[in-house]
């Protein structure tokens, strides 16, 4: 396993199609590279015998405050050996020297996302899950 924070040498056909596991209506791999493309920072999990990426976390920021994760996903064949943990070690890494990270997770994720140094509050959210898929692009 090979962990990179850039999309420099990876391509659309190295996205491996297991992401978003469980959405009714994921984004196409092409969306997918956009989201990466556009996020202030990305850490990828690049499995070197297979050549795909098979873990990823973005960030968006205003890059003097505060960042955001949205998401956080690595293949469901990858899950349980670590390296959901890392890419969230690096990220955060990546991120302290901002005064605000924020994270929004389901509650059954917040003890996950405890024991890596987050602390449980509450907010606001709005979903338009008809865009799930995103603006194609």
């Amino acid at each position: 396993m090979v962990y990179l924070d850039s999309l420099d040498q990876i391509t659309e056909d190295q996205l491996d199609s297991g992401f978003f596991d469980g959405w009714p209506n994921p984004p196409s791999v092409r969306n997918f590279y956009k989201i990466l493309e556009n996020s202030s920072y990305i850490q990828l999990a690049l499995d070197v015998e297979s050549n795909k990426v098979i873990g990823f976390i973005n960030a968006l920021s205003d890059q003097v405050l505060a960042a955001y994760i949205p998401l956080l996903e690595v293949i469901p064949a990858y899950k349980n050996q670590g390296i959901g943990t890392i890419l969230v070690e690096r990220m955060l890494e990546k991120l302290q020297d901002y005064y605000m990270i924020d994270l929004l997770c389901d509650e059954e994720l917040q003890a996950y996302y405890t024991k890596r140094g987050l602390i449980k509050a509450s907010g606001m959210m709005k979903r338009n899950y008809q865009n799930q898929s995103g603006i194609q692009v």
